[in-house]
């Protein structure tokens, strides 16, 4: 397991490397002048020029590339906000925390609910309940993250006026957010547990607990549960793509002060440095998710086990 875990620490590592190179390609790209962007029409050539020396813009392609690179990955450092002229990273640590509790919040929901309700649709497959929790599971899979979000704020917020609908005044304030997050994700996940649980029930070994004159509860904890799993962590990971995704749309929608927000105000500004510290933010967030998935498979797959047994891969 030890060989394992190096394995895909490894794997994370150079997977932080490549978006940091993607990313920063694609900012580079992108056509126009930040430096005439930033100053205005106004601004003279002159100007111009002494603007992009000082951000590095007149450099080659592969110098800014290696001097982004270093300071990102060898010294942590992802620089200054070029619209705020403040330290991203410093911005970053404000902002985290909210981004870390909406995430984190949505994601255990997400496989708390959704894992219950496919549990419950698999075991009464083809009856009302069945029916009822795979048409809510379609709705909301089809319903778009922002329009749930206003459908929210238009119910819980205007209308019965229980729940803030923005700011970050209160704990309040990140229940719809939460929610918001959550719903697409537990649907996904309520579909996926249902299809794994279908699949167990028709196994054979299910079958013969059943012939041997064992509870349909203990057949459910001890045979079903075990082995629908597998499928259910594989598919925590696209939920979690979910959330990662949605999070820039749902804290515009609810002025949260996030990372999401924050990368979105970049985009808009042109503000690079903070674009790029967003994206190998979301990248880490979803390669350690996934690292913690992937170990939880290995954890509950026996197979994998024995490929890393006694220090070496079995081929």
């Amino acid at each position: 397991m030890f060989r394992y875990i190096v394995k895909r620490i490894l794997m994370m590592i150079v997977i932080l490397w490549c978006a940091g190179v993607v990313i920063f390609t694609l900012t580079y790209l992108v056509p126009g002048d930040v430096a005439s962007l930033m100053l205005g029409k106004e601004a003279t050539v002159e100007v111009i020029n002494q603007k992009r020396t000082v951000l590095g813009l007149d450099q080659p392609y592969l110098v800014q590339l290696g001097r982004y690179m270093y300071d990102t990955f060898i010294r942590l450092d992802f620089g200054d906000s070029w619209i705020f002229s403040s330290s991203v990273m410093a911005e970053l640590a404000v902002r985290l925390p909210r981004t870390l509790l909406i995430g984190l919040s949505a994601m255990v929901l997400n496989v708390a609910i959704g894992t219950l309700l496919g549990i419950f649709a698999g075991t009464h497959e083809g009856k009302w309940q069945d029916s009822l929790v795979m048409i809510i599971a379609m709705v909301f899979i089809s319903a778009p993250d922002f329009f749930v979000a206003l459908l929210l704020i238009l119910l819980f917020s205007l209308k019965l006026g229980w729940l803030p609908a923005y700011g970050i005044e209160s704990m309040a304030c990140y229940i719809l957010p939460i929610i918001s997050c959550a719903l697409g994700g537990i649907a996904v996940n309520a579909r996926q547990a249902r299809s794994s649980m279908l699949e167990v029930i028709r196994a054979d070994f299910v079958t013969t607990a059943r012939a041997k004159g064992q509870k349909e509860k203990v057949i459910t904890r001890k045979h079903m549960l075990p082995n629908a799993m597998m499928p259910i962590i594989t598919g925590v990971g696209g939920g979690l793509a979910m959330v990662v995704a949605g999070s820039p749309v749902i804290e515009s929608v609810f002025s949260i002060p996030g990372v999401g927000a924050y990368m979105l105000a970049g985009v808009n500004q042109h503000d690079y440095p903070v674009v790029r510290a967003c994206v190998i933010f979301f990248a880490l967030f979803c390669s350690v998710a996934i690292l913690i998935m992937d170990l939880c498979y290995a954890f509950l797959d026996p197979r994998i086990k024995a490929q890393y047994s006694k220090g070496k891969k079995v081929k």
